[in-house]
């Protein structure tokens, strides 16, 4: 922990990244970018991985294609990812904490939202298994949604999110598992706190507002939430 939470407070809504962060969709990412480097007779390994985590899919492309160089361009990379992809999203399962966190705060009328660089498309397959908890969303603001300019380290996503909750953005706590996704979230004003993969060293979230290795960890009561008995 980086600052004592009660020091964050008080919040008035809740904003969720949700790779890595609400459903456990890292390993697919890794093991779909392996799959492809391996073609090429590149190895895919954590040198790089640390590199993308929150990039929007386009940033994420070049990044990988330079770092690998593999012999295509980032285009043809997110096409040959795309089937690979769409095949293995809707298996994917929730981080621990996270349906129990989201169902406590919505049943206490605390306005929630996720933003995520992940395309509309590509969110409906990833919730797959997870359509009823992410129903109790108020807003859902993707990377192609026609309002955001920009996708993270931007802050773009996490201002129409507090836009359409009607909260300042400085009201809004945000939980990100990805350095750029803080720096979205600091860019927009808003309290950040990071919950990093368990790789990840806590260096690369020098600017978060707090670091907690999980959604279990958190009490809301500490910034000004009701307050959640976990399980």
């Amino acid at each position: 922990m980086k600052a004592p939470l009660q020091e964050l407070g008080p919040i008035k809504a809740v904003i969720f990244d949700m790779d890595g962060l609400l459903l456990d969709t890292e390993g697919i990412y890794t093991e779909v970018t392996s799959i492809i480097a391996e073609r090429y007779g590149r190895t895919f390994d954590w040198s790089v991985k640390q590199n993308i985590i929150g990039r929007g899919a386009g940033d994420l492309a070049r990044y990988v294609v330079q770092a690998l160089e593999l012999p295509i361009t980032p285009e043809e990379f997110l096409v040959i990812r795309e089937p690979l992809m769409r095949e293995r999203f809707p298996h994917a399962l929730a981080m621990p904490g996270a349906e129990e966190l989201v169902r406590h705060l919505k049943a206490h009328d605390v306005p929630i939202a996720v933003g995520t660089s992940s395309s509309s498309q590509s969110f409906a397959l990833k919730t797959t298994l997870h359509r009823d908890w992410f129903a109790l969303f108020d807003f859902i603001v993707t990377a192609d949604d026609p309002e955001v300019g920009a996708a993270k380290p931007a802050p773009d996503i996490f201002l129409t999110a507090a836009r359409r909750l009607g909260v300042a953005p400085r009201d809004c706590l945000v939980f990100e598992d990805s350095p750029f996704g803080v720096t979205a979230a600091k860019a927009a004003g808003m309290t950040a706190i990071a919950i990093p993969d368990s790789a990840m060293a806590d260096e690369k979230y020098a600017h978060a507002d707090a670091i907690i290795r999980s959604l279990k960890i958190f009490q809301p009561g500490l910034c000004g939430l009701p307050e959640l008995e976990w399980a």
